[in-house]
Order: structure tokens, then C-alpha cells, then sequence
């Protein structure tokens, strides 16, 4: 069960404690009501809302009004856990300006407590305008699904000494200017390991391996209920698809069948109204 609210605060001190943080991501007020229930730390509005929610192949067509109208939403369902928006494409790169003012309706018109934004050394200025707007930062390295046509697809980042060295030195950038933590997604494990150890803030991995402080996966994911695709560090820990689809067969069923509704099911009028009638 839930306890007392997890903040940006309670993210750092469990860095210094050992404690592993749970993220999950969230899009609507029941599911984030159940999450919050059984006790997340952390729920992430995250842009991966265009593809299991609206049905796009990326995240790249999902706007800032978008993630305003499903942040709202999570938030109405939230009490314990640390709520984090998803800065969306385009809506921190054209300006500075810009970004701190998106940044500002995640919490002024959305309810969340923190952000998140992809990049290292491009959006370091950015991530220093933020802060300084009082707004807590999450980095996100690795694959970064908001580069996924400059990446040439979603592939495993870092694999070379190159890339594996920049995600490092963007890690120390992101932290340096004052994150609260950083999501590592699709490194190799031993470079999620090498960065968790040097970093004094946590990190949040997926497909990351297990030495980061904290883990985090996209629900529909975790119940097994978005079939399009199944990434290779997805774990589901239900079989909601298949429970769906075999709930909405027998409704079906039922209704045809005249199985349903059933007399407990409606509601009955006194015999001298309808006759009445």
C-alpha cells in the first residue's frame, strides 16, 4: 500500500539509502489510481503515449496539449507517487524561452511535480533554465526514442567507445547542471553500472541491466496488453491481452446468447405502473 508522498527529495535519499525506485508510466486517472494504490514511487506521463495509447509508430506526432489533457488525468489519480511529465518533440529544442514555458504547464496546468526531456550537452542550457524556474529535472540518455530517425531506429546506444564515452560525459553534464536523476534506456549494462556508480543522483533504467538505482516500464507493457511490438527488456507480469480479449469474447457470448443481461442485472417496476401504462 501507498505511504507517504515520494518526492524529488525522497528520489535522492534513496540514491544514499540503497533503495531501489519503482517508475511505472500512466496515462489515464483509473490506471494511475491503481498504480498509486499499490505503491509506486514514481509515475511518468511519458510520450510513449503516442504509440500505445493513440496508436502513432513514435512519439514524434504527440503534442505539449496532448500531455497536458492525460497529465491532468494522472494527476486527479495520484497521492503517493512522484508525478513526471514527458517534455514532448519540439517542445523544448526551439528556445529556451520556449522550453521553460512548456516546462511550466506540466505543472501549472497539469498537476506534475517534475519533468522529463531527452538529451545531454544540447539541452544542458535548457535543463539550467528549469531548474532555475524551480521545476525539478529527470535526464533521459541512451536510446532517446525523440532521435530514433537520427539513430536509424530504436537500437542499443553506447556500444562503441564513442558513443559509450559521450553518454558518460552528457551524464556528468546533467548532473553537474542539476538533474534529479537520470533514465538510462537500451545501454549496455555495464555502462548503465559504470555510470549509476559515478553518479551521485540516481538512475532509472530500461533495458539498462540491473545496477541502476531504479527501474521503469510502460504499463501496457508490464501487463502485457500492447502487442505491436515487445522489446526485448520487457518483463510482463500479466497476461492482460489475453484476459481482454477473452472477457470481451464472453460478453459477447452472453449477449447473444441471452445470457446476458440477467434479471440481477436490471431493474424492475411495479406491476401496477406498467399497467398503468
Amino acid at each position: 500500500m501507498a505511504g507517504k508522498k515520494f518526492t524529488v527529495q525522497s528520489f535522492k535519499s534513496a540514491k544514499v539509502k540503497g533503495e531501489r525506485i519503482s517508475m511505472l508510466t500512466a496515462y489515464d486517472y483509473t490506471t494511475a489510481s491503481l498504480l498509486d494504490e499499490a505503491g509506486v514511487d514514481c509515475l511518468l506521463v511519458g510520450d510513449s503515449l503516442g504509440m500505445v495509447m493513440l496508436g502513432y509508430d513514435d512519439t514524434l506526432r504527440v503534442t505539449m496539449d496532448d500531455m497536458i489533457h492525460h497529465t491532468k488525468a494522472v494527476a486527479r489519480g495520484t497521492r503517493h507517487a512522484l508525478l513526471i511529465g514527458d517534455m514532448p518533440f519540439l517542445s523544448y529544442h526551439v528556445s529556451t524561452e520556449e522550453a521553460v514555458r512548456n516546462a511550466g504547464r506540466f505543472v501549472q496546468e497539469g498537476g506534475a511535480q517534475a519533468i522529463k526531456l531527452e538529451g545531454g550537452q544540447g539541452i544542458v542550457d535548457k535543463v539550467r533554465a528549469i531548474i532555475k524556474a524551480q521545476i525539478p529535472v529527470l535526464g533521459h540518455l541512451g536510446l532517446t526514442p525523440q532521435s530514433v530517425n537520427a539513430f536509424g531506429g530504436f537500437k542499443l546506444q553506447g556500444k562503441d567507445i564513442e558513443t559509450a564515452r559521450q553518454i558518460v560525459d552528457d551524464a556528468q553534464l546533467l548532473q553537474d547542471a542539476g538533474v534529479f536523476g537520470i533514465v538510462l534506456e537500451c545501454v549496455p549494462d555495464g555502462l548503465a553500472r559504470l555510470i549509476s556508480e559515478r553518479l551521485e543522483i540516481p538512475t532509472i533504467g530500461i533495458g539498462a541491466g540491473v545496477h541502476c538505482d531504479g527501474q521503469v516500464l510502460v504499463i501496457q507493457d508490464l501487463m502485457g496488453m500492447f502487442r505491436k511490438m515487445r522489446p526485448k527488456f520487457v518483463k510482463p507480469y500479466a497476461d492482460g491481452g489475453d484476459i481482454t480479449v477473452a472477457a470481451v469474447k464472453s460478453y459477447i457470448e452472453e449477449l447473444r446468447s441471452g445470457a446476458f443481461p440477467a434479471p440481477e442485472h436490471s431493474f424492475p417496476i411495479d406491476a401496477e405502473v406498467l399497467a398503468k401504462l
